[in-house]
């Protein structure tokens, strides 16, 4: 039996537990900087619609792009790299447009990696701890939200929320992405809805 096959078989604790200790292993205690699905504390459960083998692949890809990017930029910049299903969210501050640029391409250069959706931005100064704070809390109420639409499998989806504007992520169907946007839309606090989603067909989102 492949390891794959064992998570799958895994519960998703099991997965998660796993997911770490490989990666952390193969990066000999490298440090990391913020991930959006390790360090922000994303709960993996079996409602997730990607296969144990691509959260594998997700963890991976968090934690090497943003090694490569503090190897790259030490304190030049502020970077978050959320990555679900090989498409990677890349957000925070940079000092310039070139710095911008070369940020993607190094993540774009990492394994596994399908996509990136560039949103950094280029400011003079790093997001604030009343900033991120409140991102967090943002974060939190959309989530709130989407668990209680009760029409929403919530965990399908990845939420990152940078100086008010909220992210959604997730293999959907273009239904649940619409009742999802206009969910996140209405809480308190958001500025804009960026949507980086996967959309798959109804039949498939209820086979998951």
């Amino acid at each position: 039996m492949t390891m794959f096959d064992k998570l799958q078989k895994s519960s998703s604790t099991i997965v998660k537990t796993l997911v770490l200790t490989s990666v952390l292993s193969s990066l000999g205690g490298c440090a990391a900087l913020v991930v959006g699905g390790v360090m922000a504390g994303t709960v993996m459960v079996a409602t997730d619609r990607r296969t144990s083998g691509a959260q594998l692949n997700d963890e991976g890809i968090e934690i090497r792009s943003a090694n490569r990017l503090r190897e790259k930029f030490g304190e030049r910049g502020n970077f978050s790299v959320t990555s679900y299903n090989g498409r990677v969210l890349l957000t925070g501050e940079v000092a310039g447009n070139s710095d911008k640029l070369a940020a993607e391409q190094l993540v774009f250069q990492v394994e596994n990696v399908k996509l990136v959706v560039n949103e950094l931005t280029v400011a003079g100064s790093t997001s604030t701890l009343r900033e991120r704070s409140n991102d967090t809390l943002i974060t939190t109420r959309v989530k709130s939200s989407l668990v209680e639409s009760k029409e929403l499998p919530f965990n399908a989806f990845k939420v990152v929320t940078e100086r008010g504007v909220v992210y959604l992520m997730g293999r959907v169907s273009q239904r649940e992405a619409d009742s999802a946007t206009e969910i996140a839309r209405g809480v308190s606090g958001v500025v804009k809805v960026v949507r980086s989603f996967e959309i798959i067909s109804e039949e498939e989102a209820k086979q998951k």
